[in-house]
């Protein structure tokens, strides 16, 4: 159970991936908060994969947003999940914040181990970020004119990476309200990703395609580009799960936490189609 230490107020905030698409956001959002913002990645010598980094990252914090680099449902997360969380607690930053996914049965392993560390712990499942659309490895097709996806004809309900962010703000800075609690993320409404090409079509000006693949031939390809096997292989499994329809409901939690709707889609792909992000 929480403790008065999780009640504390939060000043200093260990960002984890704080280049990356996410951390990147909690980073700017907190410290629009009055929040000091200690970023945590390998430019600043942090490595997950060198424990020994740790320590000097979140020594003398108050709190930490944890995202892990690679897939969070690898083996290697929830290992190494646990153990930094419990080195944290052990130097006194007891408020962690973990990003998981909604949704992948493989996320769970780590979402245990965080909740089995001792710590005042919150995790904020999320659902697909509208983001990859325009920053991850669904680039570069979408410039190319055509999205390559296993994502058959489901439905996600995308959500903006600056409400994952702002969210996460708001839970650490909100005490012990959100100890102990499982937030589910999603945007307010649901589309297949045949639906979101169109919608990025449409605000990109230029005509895009969305071409649905089996999973295992899109492992295929992502090894032929030199993904490591073990990853494509971990990819092909949790695209076979997540791609069942699971996701395919909204929730409250965006609002429940902002006091507001989630972003919508359409003013992502507007806003990113502005900066420029899917011209050929």
């Amino acid at each position: 159970m929480a403790d008065n230490t999780a009640s504390k107020q939060t000043t200093t905030v260990v960002v984890t991936g704080a280049s990356g698409r996410t951390g990147s956001r909690v980073a700017e959002a907190a410290r629009a908060a009055g929040l000091t913002v200690r970023a945590a990645s390998r430019a600043q010598g942090f490595d997950w994969e060198d424990p020994t980094t740790w320590a000097q990252a979140l020594r003398d914090a108050d709190a930490a947003y944890l995202m892990y680099p690679s897939d969070i449902g690898s083996p290697a997360a929830a290992e190494a999940i646990g153990a930094l969380a419990r080195e944290a607690v052990g130097l006194g930053v007891r408020r962690l914040v973990l990003l998981s996914a909604r949704g992948e049965d493989q996320a769970l392993p780590a979402e245990e181990a965080l909740r089995s560390s001792g710590a005042d712990w919150t995790v904020v499942r999320a659902s697909w970020f509208a983001q990859n659309f325009s920053e991850g490895p669904l680039v570069e097709g979408l410039r190319q004119g055509e999205l390559v996806f296993p994502g058959g004809e489901v439905k996600e309900p995308f959500v903006d990476v600056r409400d994952i962010a702002d969210v996460v703000v708001a839970v650490l800075s909100a005490g012990d309200r959100y100890v102990e609690r499982t937030l589910e993320l999603t945007g307010p409404r649901l589309l297949s990703w045949r639906e979101a090409v169109a919608e990025i079509a449409a605000a990109a000006g230029r005509p895009l395609t969305y071409t649905p693949v089996p999973t295992r031939a899109y492992g295929e390809a992502l090894a032929g580009f030199g993904v490591p096997p073990e990853e494509v292989e971990l990819l092909v499994e949790v695209f076979e799960t997540l791609m069942d329809g699971r996701n395919a409901h909204l929730t409250d939690d965006v609002r429940e936490v902002l006091g507001r709707e989630p972003r919508d889609f359409t003013d992502f792909a507007r806003e990113a189609a502005a900066a420029g992000a899917w011209k050929a």
